[in-house]
């Protein structure tokens, strides 16, 4: 027994302090067969258990009704049993009777002890980073967790050095229209679908920030982890781009998907695979991911030159075919509007010129992403709007007054007294869907036109006031793991479920207790416009997580790090 509660312990995760021993009592024996009872009090809150009985001899027909079995031992002396659904979620308080029997051999009956373990615990704790910047907040320790956060994202088989416990190998039949092979990538929020747009999206911002301050990702003991976690997306890209005019922008279907609460590691349903081509055309997808490749080009171009160059083939013909087949994505690709439909490509066609440009140092590369530039002030920044950060690009690039005067018109309207309303303690309040998300990427941007000398110490005070709103400043933090008083029950599946093998579905979504496992490193939604929230996991508008809405404030972060290192801005 002691070796198979080990090796489970081993497995999940160090959680030796959520679990108890029982003897069984009440024995009723009728000469060969016997009854017997474990009474559990709860002192915890429970959301799925494992029960792990041992008998003084061995036992046959056994049975009982609070559990399944899910282990037998070969001398039939061990039983291990999993919770059902209706009786997995307990409160402190609560007692639960389980009845067992079964037929033995010998004089007497048998007697038994059970280790009961819940399943609602895993206590992984990341690497406590020390706070040697000594700034307000430890960005050393936001970078880790935000770095985890998208490990614990990933889709396919996952590598040896996986950090995540509870997370396992997934979605390892994603395959496209021909058989290609379409795992790995990110699950993009609280769902395991993969939208290759966001995704994209996601990987550029990233990137970026490696770029330009690879001082903060070494000087924080991340770089090796940042290097891994773009490259996750990367190699999913480069087998996503099947021919150079054909480029697979989603797996698996929204609604089989939204229908489901469980485990990725549990699907069942079917994942379609959607793609674009010459009569199917995207040019804001594929124009995206082509400014991906070409940013990690430049991230690898003297770490790995051989994989740097295949992104910059990539890239190339990524941006072709997103020039020469033009049209909106989500115009084609049905599926993917209902979540996250585009609303037009020349930002895309822009940005992912730009990008190229950088990259090459081609004419051809600016003048169309000059061709395609959207004047006058953004609107805010997004997965679906890039305009804000490619005339950051296009200003670093080339120093246009144009450039300047569309940037300063944006923050006017950012900045208090402008057109953007304000929570009453100092969030920019684009949108009440991930308004954190919003405040944080043009946070980021305006930290990367600071870093090109325009309105420095405006631009970065006001874009750290937007960060520190997220970290605590309202005395909560939004991003989870960080400070004491941060989220509990996101809006996501897999950190909903307790640890394997207990059941997940829809009664972990509703369930009143915490998620079990800790969602290290998420930034969720945020607040509404009174600063008002509630840690509700069923509030997907305030609550949920999702890839893109870590990107730019980690980026913002790497920034603010940077500077602090080069003595710019504490």
């Amino acid at each position: 027994m002691l070796l198979l509660a080990i090796s489970w312990l081993l497995i999940l995760g160090s959680h030796a302090q959520h679990h108890k021993i029982f003897q069984m009592t009440g024995v009723q024996d009728w000469t060969g067969k016997f009854q017997g009872e474990f009474n559990i009090p709860f002192t915890e809150h429970v959301d799925g258990w494992e029960m792990i009985i041992t008998f003084s001899v061995p036992v046959t027909g056994f049975s009982e009704w609070m559990g399944d079995v899910v282990k037998t031992s070969t001398d039939n002396r061990v039983y291990t049993i999993v919770d059902k659904p209706h009786v997995g979620i307990q409160e402190i308080g609560n007692k639960l009777q389980v009845t067992v029997s079964g037929s033995y051999s010998g004089s007497k009956p048998p007697t038994a002890t059970a280790e009961f373990i819940n399943l609602g615990k895993d206590d992984f704790k990341p690497t406590e980073l020390p706070n040697k910047d000594h700034t307000k907040y430890n960005y050393d320790q936001v970078l880790e967790l935000s770095i985890l956060f998208y490990e614990t994202q990933r889709s396919g088989k996952l590598p040896a050095n996986n950090r995540i416990p509870w997370r396992g190998d997934s979605a390892l039949g994603d395959k496209g229209q021909n058989g290609e092979d379409l795992t790995g990538g990110w699950y993009d929020a609280g769902d395991h679908v993969k939208f290759g747009l966001p995704m994209a999206y996601t990987t550029t911002i990233l990137t970026w920030s490696l770029l330009e301050f690879k001082d903060a990702y070494t000087s924080s003991g991340q770089l090796q982890y940042m290097y891994d976690c773009i490259k996750w997306p990367l190699d999913y890209f480069l087998k996503a781009h099947t021919k150079p005019n054909e480029l697979y922008i989603q797996v698996g279907d929204g609604g089989k998907d939204h229908s489901y609460w469980g485990r990725p590691e549990d699907m069942k349903m079917d994942r379609p695979s959607y793609k674009l081509d010459a009569s199917c055309p995207g040019s804001d997808v594929a124009a995206e991911t082509a400014a991906a490749f070409a940013a990690g080009y430049m991230v690898f171009k003297t770490k790995d030159p051989a994989y740097a160059t295949k992104l910059l083939k990539h890239s190339r013909e990524l941006y072709d075919f997103a020039l020469a087949h033009q049209g909106i994505y989500t115009d084609c690709v049905n599926e993917a509007a209902a979540y996250y439909r585009s609303m037009g490509f020349k930002d895309e066609l822009a940005w992912g010129g730009a990008w190229l440009y950088y990259a090459t140092k081609e004419d051809k590369y600016l003048t169309s992403a000059e061709k395609y530039h959207e004047p006058g002030k953004a609107w805010g920044m997004s997965w679906d709007d890039k305009q804000a950060a490619e005339t950051v690009l296009l200003y670093k690039l080339t120093k246009k007054d144009q450039y300047k005067q569309d940037i300063e018109a944006t923050y006017t309207d950012w900045m208090p007294g402008g057109g953007i309303p304000y929570t009453p303690k100092g969030l920019a309040y684009r949108l009440k869907w991930g308004a954190l998300r919003y405040a944080s990427n043009m946070a980021f941007i305006a930290l990367m036109a600071a870093e090109e000398g325009l309105h420095e110490a405006e631009y970065r005070k006001w874009a750290q006031g937007q960060i520190y709103y997220a970290l605590g400043d309202t005395g909560r933090s939004f991003l989870i793991g960080y400070g004491t008083n941060y989220p509990r029950r996101p809006h996501h599946r897999g950190s909903s479920c307790p640890l394997r093998p207990a059941p997940c579905a829809w009664f972990d979504q509703t369930q009143p207790g915490p998620n079990p496992h800790i969602l290290y490193g998420a930034l969720v939604g945020g607040p509404d416009e009174q600063d008002g929230y509630s840690d509700k996991r069923d509030d997907y508008v305030h609550n949920e997580v999702a890839t893109d809405y870590n990107a730019a404030f980690q980026a913002a972060v790497a920034c603010l790090k940077s500077l602090h290192l080069r003595g710019k801005f504490t």
